[in-house]
């Protein structure tokens, strides 16, 4: 699990309008707050439901330790009765939300939390860190995948994220279609499969490129792969080969023209007698980098800095906001900000052979539901105990049918409109 307590999560105005509420008798009003985006990255055409399976793990167990609630109290950030209300709090309300793996638009009310006021308030820090993190890593991600054509990919971004939020953006991108990670801590917590080869390093440590060669293969045998471009790349493939015999598995180029030199390493391994040696290349791919390669002879991509950055989208934009209070929906009119008030429930609509064509979407009522229509949502936590999930596996193939449903013009890189329109629709 995580070093990081999830209580010390919360933001600083949280707990002030906890204190607050619990001053003047509102704090157990019940109330819903929705998670949503008011509109996709630019560019983008689908945002990926990310992160959900973390975020329950992470609300059943927040809890304020004696520490804490003494830090909190003594530097006033709550007063004694605040300090009471934490060193008991337990979220006893319900959320429910769009599945993992399940693909939003703009207005998608992706998650909602239920409950009392201060109980639920004070989760917002935790539930949009989480969700604004994965949501843009998983976006990432899938055009990644999209832009692979079935190749295979491997997460390798650790070095360029924050120690947890590389653990939580190699899930990310395992839930989006990547294959494998590198990162061993992922494959431990959440049993993804993990890959990786030697560095320039390992390379650079030995007296020749042979000598370094011969001791990964002494030391893994022949179903490794070699990193070929430390010096040059063609005497590299002919030490590989020279070293390991045609049945390397791989050999690995990081750097220069991968297009050109994917195409030269491919006739040279041939020409060796390793047709069956896969290519493997890496360095600052982003999706539009691997769409570039779709016609050479590539077998693997290596992602890291823009998977994990969310490929120029760090963060899913997602805002937490409190759309009902004791049944009466409640909005927000702020220029540009405003809300819909309501809870609400959603469908995704979709022709009879299963191409999406709507999302649905309506305040305090239930839709009018017509065939091949699909409820989003799902209960997570219910009376504060949490519901059985899918597993990462299952929310994987759900993302993959998902993606499959949309029209192909949603599948773009190029920028456009939201892959399935969104209607918001009068309570029935």
């Amino acid at each position: 699990m995580s070093t990081l307590r999830p209580a010390l999560l919360t933001d600083h105005y949280e707990l002030t309008m906890v204190s607050a509420a619990l001053r003047d008798g509102t704090a157990d009003r019940r109330c819903a707050f929705e998670v949503f985006s008011r509109r996709l990255p630019a560019g983008r055409r689908y945002g990926v439901v990310a992160g959900t399976g973390r975020l329950i793990d992470l609300i059943r167990d927040f809890r304020f330790d004696e520490a804490e609630v003494d830090f909190l109290r003594r530097t006033g950030v709550v007063d004694d009765a605040g300090a009471r209300w934490l060193a008991d709090y337990r979220f006893t309300g319900d959320i429910d939300g769009y599945a993992e793996g399940e693909l939003f638009f703009p207005g998608s009310p992706i998650l909602t939390v239920s409950g009392g006021f201060a109980e639920c308030v004070v989760l917002e820090t935790l539930v949009l860190s989480v969700l604004n993190h994965d949501c843009a890593v998983a976006a990432a991600a899938a055009r990644m995948v999209t832009a692979a054509r079935g190749r295979t990919l491997i997460e390798m971004g650790s070095r360029r994220a924050h120690e947890e939020a590389a653990v939580a953006a190699a899930r990310a991108a395992y839930l989006a279609g990547f294959r494998f990670t590198s990162n061993l801590a992922a494959g431990q917590r959440y049993g993804i499969p993990t890959a990786g080869t030697a560095a320039h390093a390992f390379t650079l440590l030995h007296d020749d490129e042979k000598a370094a060669f011969a001791s990964q293969v002494a030391t893994l045998g022949k179903d490794t792969t070699l990193l070929v471009d430390t010096y040059d790349i063609s005497q590299g493939i002919r030490n590989a080969i020279e070293v390991a015999g045609p049945e390397l598995r791989a050999v690995r180029i990081d750097s220069g023209d991968l297009a050109v030199i994917a195409q030269q390493s491919r006739e040279l391994l041939d020409s060796l007698g390793a047709t069956e040696t896969k290519i493997i290349v890496s360095g600052d791919l982003d999706e539009y980098a691997i769409a570039s390669l779709a016609a050479e002879p590539v077998d693997m991509y290596g992602a890291g800095t823009a998977v994990v950055t969310g490929s120029g989208a760090p963060t899913a934009g997602l805002v937490y906001k409190l759309v009902e209070v004791e049944g009466r929906p409640v909005v927000k009119r702020s220029e540009h900000k405003a809300t819909i008030g309501g809870r609400k429930v959603a469908v995704r609509r979709h022709k009879p052979t299963g191409t999406a064509t709507e999302e649905v979407i309506v305040p305090q009522g239930v839709p009018d539901r017509k065939p091949n229509d699909r409820l989003l949502q799902r209960s997570f936590v219910a009376g504060g105990e949490p519901v059985p999930l899918p597993s990462l596996d299952e929310s994987r193939e759900h993302l993959r049918e998902c993606l499959i449903s949309i029209p192909w013009e949603g599948l773009k890189l190029s920028g456009g409109d939201p892959a399935v329109p969104v209607t918001v629709v009068p309570a029935s």
